[in-house]
């Protein structure tokens, strides 16, 4: 671990931003200098990026269908991209799908598995999370073994059945697509869905005791795309009390009645909209309806939208920051990062004067550096 002053740049502190020296040793801020300094004047330093919510890894995991064995160094691919954007912790959100292939529950066993197993050779902090599938009736008795199995602390719900198109008995846009890259037949596929959406009667009571049974494991819990009033209030009654990327006003302004919290994608900040045509994230956080903004599936954009709602005048850089940083460490209850204060994980970013991202500091040790700023570095060494 690093024990080292940065001297000279922009800190964003708690009070706000100011040339401030910022000590860190065994891994924390200190509120004393340790003796070592790096210059680092014409840098701004901010809290790390915490991404609540990512399912970018995907693609290092397979690159290619079957062409990825080794998961572990799909992980250590993973973590560098996400090192190199800024991002100290970083939620894994791994589906398991009644789409099947990279969502389904054979790849998912590998990942958790992959997560856990280089827990101590990365330098970011990955989390995993499970994004399940409600209608997946079959797997309801197994799966808080499993998920214990895996060590994911934190899961989350989603329904992306096409009723609509069911309740017809007619089949929806590509299918035979989802069912090929599934290794299924597409009639085998399709009947599986209508069988799904049969059973749908039972799957309320059936989440009520799985959402139970969660919970007294100690597993946080979370919905995905609600759309409706009463989907939100569902799921708080569940104990599921993080709304992640609600489709429409209604659903954030549910959330936030009820005291539970808001997460929202930043690609949606960075294209002014969402690709789907649903509610818009610039709108909900200008109405303070917000908590925090995750990767969703681009690692860039948590950063590039944090500084361009600062820059647009919709918030200063303290409240835009803090939706990349404290917003989602208070989504996690990790009460040890997320600011830049002594006794407080030592997690940053440094940034150059183009807002590029120079170094990542997570836990006190490197997780990225290049250019200048690590000359610097080396030159105090």
């Amino acid at each position: 671990m690093i024990e080292i002053d940065l001297i000279g740049a922009e800190v964003l502190l708690p009070s706000g931003p100011k040339v401030a020296t910022l000590s860190m040793a065994q891994g924390q801020i200190t509120d004393a200098p340790v003796g070592r300094a790096v210059d680092l004047a014409g840098y701004r330093i901010l809290p790390g990026i915490i991404d609540v919510h990512g399912d970018g890894f995907e693609r290092h995991m397979a690159p290619r269908r079957g062409a990825m064995k080794q998961m572990n160094e799909g992980i250590a691919a993973a973590e560098a991209e996400i090192a190199a954007n800024g991002i100290t912790t970083a939620v894994l959100a791994q589906f398991v799908s009644w789409e099947g292939g990279l969502r389904g529950l054979d790849f998912a066993d590998q990942v958790f598995t992959a997560i856990a197993a280089t827990r101590g050779d990365v330098v970011t902090d990955l989390r995993p999370q499970l994004r399940f599938e409600t209608h997946m009736l079959d797997l309801y008795d197994d799966l808080p073994g499993r998920i214990a199995d895996w060590q994911v602390e934190y899961v989350v719900f989603n329904d992306h059945l096409p009723h609509d198109r069911l309740a017809q008995g007619r089949k929806p846009p590509r299918l035979t697509g989802q069912a090929l890259k599934a290794r299924r037949n597409p009639d085998v596929h399709f009947q599986m869905l209508l069988d799904m959406h049969a059973r749908g009667g039972q799957v309320p009571a059936a989440l009520d005791a799985l959402c139970n049974t969660l919970k007294g494991q100690g597993v946080q819990l979370g919905s995905h795309d609600d759309h409706t009033t009463g989907q939100r209030a569902t799921w708080h009654a569940r104990g599921a009390h993080v709304a992640e990327f609600p489709e429409t006003l209604e659903a954030a302004e549910a959330a936030k009645t009820t005291g539970d919290l808001v997460v929202l994608g930043s690609p949606n900040v960075v294209r002014g909209g969402s690709h789907k045509g649903n509610a818009s994230a610039l709108d909900l956080i200008a109405m303070g309806l917000c908590d925090a903004i995750a990767s969703d599936y681009h690692y860039p954009s948590p950063r590039r939208a944090a500084l361009m709602l600062a820059k647009s005048g919709l918030m200063g850089i303290e409240g835009a920051w803090a939706l990349v940083s404290s917003g989602p460490a208070a989504v996690l209850g990790l009460t040890d990062r997320g600011t830049l204060e002594p006794g407080k994980r030592a997690d940053l970013v440094i940034l150059d004067d183009r807002d590029r991202v120079a170094a990542t500091i997570s836990g006190g040790r490197v997780s990225y550096m290049a250019g200048d700023v690590a000359q610097r570095f080396l030159a105090a060494a």
